[in-house]
């Protein structure tokens, strides 16, 4: 093991025992290298004042090297925010303005401690450095059956982890957070388990109440009383399109310094709450609440990066933070989230009519971009294809007869008619 992982390690093992005990063989051995070629890059921009033959960027009339097709097409940017690399750990800028947000949006993080957000490559890569850090062969993965597939992809298939999973609502239509215990404490043996949370839920587009957060909170505490270590991702992709009463914060706020065998990671990003989804920026905070253990886990998170991407996309890095930084973002942004909101509400008003009860009933949902259809007494994979080549419609079948569909790029005027369709679909399918 290379002596700066074992460093890193020892810290761990010294000040945070628990997340030590959680890390992966591969979280364990990975670090980020203090010599090399990024630090002495770095030691010589401080000091080489007559020429710096380091960084591995073409420079011309002091600044970086660029084509003039392209900064004619960016010329509201200056060619030092878009052209060289960003930092592994991103724009230190857009960490800290990100985290002011943070705390804006989630009043409970106010005072309390976790680490600074460290960019990444929107929120899968986030979910990967997760699944390095902390998931070996064998090892539990928690989240409901209504889930996104590319968890399995992430955890299962990548890392080797086995993947649990619990009945995302009851059979009063409530979280189940009973069955997300009783998958938690099946894990006592093992001693180790891996939670994602995803709310706004995809596929579902469903979000608990603020009384159902707490009952999640509960079952994650009574796991780690049961001296289970568990790692908690918040999976807040679509966080802030919360259009009904529901949890309104992310669930990583009330999972802080709540037991030193809880570890909470937030893993959010631009990606869908700015609708910047090509634009790739994501983040990963750690609440870790010991200082050591901050300092560790960033170190290996950006020896993760450095050992995959390097590092971030600067442009649109540069992008976002003028963004968060423009006067008239908020208003702009409250202008799409009455659209989405608008969108949802017609949706359930016309599934709340008597007009589809034959075809189908539908899950809860109050947030997010998607909702799902639970289809009677047809294939969900029968109707997608009867939609997409009868009435050029696509949907995503989920399972023998669920069906989302995305609300969130279908114009309202436009909504009667989708489900219309689907219901015609529907039909089509029974009569055979």
């Amino acid at each position: 093991m290379n002596p700066l992982a074992g460093q890193l390690n020892e810290k761990l093992k010294t000040d945070s025992p628990h997340i030590y005990e959680m890390l992966s063989t591969l979280g364990r051995e990975i670090y980020f290298p203090k010599e090399g070629i990024l630090s002495q890059s770095a030691e010589a921009s401080s000091q080489a004042k007559k020429y710096n033959a380091t960084i591995g960027i073409a420079t011309e009339n002091g600044g970086p090297m660029h084509l003039k097709v392209l900064q004619d097409s960016l010329s509201a940017f200056a060619p030092k925010d878009l052209y060289p690399y960003a930092p592994p750990a991103g724009k230190p800028e857009l960490r800290g303005v990100w985290r002011e947000k943070m705390i804006k949006d989630n009043p409970s993080l106010q005072d309390k401690k976790f680490s600074n957000p460290i960019v990444t490559n929107a929120l899968t890569h986030g979910l990967s450095i997760v699944a390095d850090l902390f998931a070996d062969v064998g090892d539990a993965v928690i989240y409901p059956d209504k889930n996104w597939e590319n968890y399995e992809l992430t955890f299962a298939v990548r890392r080797g982890a086995e993947i649990i999973t619990y009945p995302l609502f009851t059979a009063e239509m409530t979280f189940n957070s009973d069955g997300l215990r009783d998958a938690l404490l099946a894990q006592k043996e093992k001693g180790k388990a891996i939670v994602v949370l995803n709310f706004p839920n995809n596929p579902t587009g469903y979000t608990p109440s603020v009384a159902d957060g707490k009952k999640i909170v509960v079952a994650i505490n009574e796991a780690a009383e049961a001296g289970i270590n568990v790692v908690v991702v918040t999976d807040d992709a679509y966080f802030g399109l919360f259009f009904e009463d529901s949890l309104h914060e992310s669930l990583f706020g009330s999972l802080l310094d709540l037991h030193p065998r809880i570890l909470p990671i937030k893993v959010d990003g631009a990606t869908k709450e700015e609708y910047v989804w090509g634009f790739r920026v994501g983040f990963i905070t750690y609440g870790a609440q010991n200082t050591e253990a901050i300092v560790a886990l960033e170190q290996k998170t950006l020896g993760i990066i450095r050992a995959t991407i390097s590092s971030g996309p600067h442009p649109s890095q540069t992008f976002i933070l003028k963004a968060l930084q423009d006067p008239h973002f908020e208003a702009q942004k409250e202008e799409k989230f009455q659209i989405m909101k608008g969108r949802a509400n017609k949706v359930k008003q016309l599934l709340d009519t008597d007009q589809y009860q034959d075809a189908w009933e539908y899950y809860p949902f109050n947030s997010g971009y998607f909702m799902c259809l639970k289809l009677k007494d047809v294939s969900a994979e029968d109707v997608r294809l009867r939609l997409l080549r009868e009435y050029e419609v696509g949907t995503i079948a989920l399972g023998a007869h669920d069906l989302r569909v995305a609300f969130s790029c279908i114009a309202e005027e436009y909504l009667e008619d989708l489900f219309n369709l689907i219901y015609q679909a529907v039909q089509d399918v029974k009569k055979g």
